[in-house]
């Protein structure tokens, strides 16, 4: 069984990461999204939120591509991650060249790590290489409308956290 590896801290999950999610899974039997515990970050919401959100927008698509798909909670290295979940692959999403250097240094470092553990890049499609997480919540944050970046669950949450 090929087992993957998407992670990020999901806060919150947009129609750029669910792309790279649809798309991976034609790569994988089982696709492991990776929500990071960051508390650096200081994430808008909860571990507990983020996971609801991702397991919630992933069902179709499970269902769509016949792929499982599972949210996994995660505070150790990414590599240790892959390890905890048996991934062969680690699956990074590439918005920018500006996300290049950072990958690739990240990826230099976990083959330094594991090198039995490979990473695949995947492009997000042209109409989501602008849409970034921080973005999304400034726009939310300020009242904009961001249906164009998630999804009407993930809008509403969005909404709701900014109104009070």
């Amino acid at each position: 069984m090929r087992i993957g590896l998407y992670p990020g801290t999901f806060d919150p999950i947009t129609h750029g990461h669910i792309d790279i999610i649809r798309r991976a899974s034609v790569l994988v039997d089982r696709l492991v999204i990776g929500v990071a515990i960051n508390r650096d970050k200081g994430p808008l919401f909860s571990l507990e939120e983020r996971v609801a959100m991702i397991e919630a927008e992933c069902v179709s698509l499970s269902e769509q591509t016949g792929t499982e798909i599972v949210a996994h909670p995660f505070e150790n290295l990414l590599i240790d991650c892959a390890h905890d979940v048996g991934a062969q692959l680690i699956i990074r999403g590439l918005r920018a060249v500006a996300d290049f250097e950072y990958e690739f240094q990240m990826v230099g470092m976990n083959r330094a790590l594991d090198d039995s553990v490979e990473t695949v890049f995947l492009m997000a499609e042209a109409r989501h290489q602008a849409i970034a997480s921080k973005l999304v919540k400034e726009i939310a944050r300020l009242g904009g409308d961001v249906s164009k970046f998630v999804t009407p669950p993930v809008r509403r949450a969005l909404q709701e956290r900014f109104s009070g």
